[in-house]
């Protein structure tokens, strides 16, 4: 009998289509490492009204936060599962935001950019992380703080996240101006545009 279909997978129910295991934790990026000193780092979350919220080190790490335990998929085809980290929720950090729009551009020290919709990032399914594996998070692996969105490709969990600024429309970040999809669910297999 012929089998036809899409790309074979590890026969495994928690890799999406397309993605195999790895053990590591590979290191990619766009361009150099930033180096932040946590008394030089904040985090903003800015309105369509110029409304900004704003938080320094010290101010993020007395919010609540929470362990988090995930799934990670690189575009580039490796997931890692069972990944543990410590962060703050961005439900929390959306607490007292006053916002109509429905789409963020997220924002790093360095430059990077990337897209979300902003139902992508509220209801538990986002944090602003700082610890991976029960110590800090390092430089190469988006330390002090990343974004970690683990349910898309991992591009969307931006290093070194500084911010989010609201937009009205789903305007591309980085390396989706560069080819990748808007969206980024592993899934779906939404690599490219």
């Amino acid at each position: 009998m012929a089998v036809f279909g899409g790309r074979r997978r590890e026969e495994n129910p928690d890799l999406p289509p397309g993605q195999h295991l790895t053990d590591g934790f590979p290191v990619l990026s766009a361009g150099p490492t930033p180096q932040i000193e946590t008394e030089d780092w904040a985090f903003v979350i800015r309105t369509e009204t110029g409304v900004t919220h704003r938080w320094s080190w010290d101010e993020l790490l007395a919010l609540p936060s929470e362990d988090i335990t995930v799934d990670i998929h690189c575009v580039t085809s490796w997931s890692k599962l069972g990944t543990g980290w410590r962060g703050v929720s961005l439900d929390t950090l959306f607490a007292d935001v006053e916002t109509s729009l429905e789409f963020v551009m997220v924002h790093s020290y360095g430059g990077y950019t990337t897209n979300l919709p902003l139902e992508e990032i509220l209801d538990g399914k986002a944090w602003v992380a700082y610890e991976y594996d029960g110590d800090a998070l390092d430089p190469e692996h988006g330390g002090p703080a990343r974004l970690l969105v683990p349910h898309l490709y991992f591009w969307k969990s931006a290093k070194w996240v500084r911010g989010l600024v609201m937009q009205n429309d789903d305007e591309p970040g980085f390396w989706e101006e560069n080819g990748y999809n808007l969206h980024g669910d592993p899934w779906r297999e939404e690599r490219y545009a």
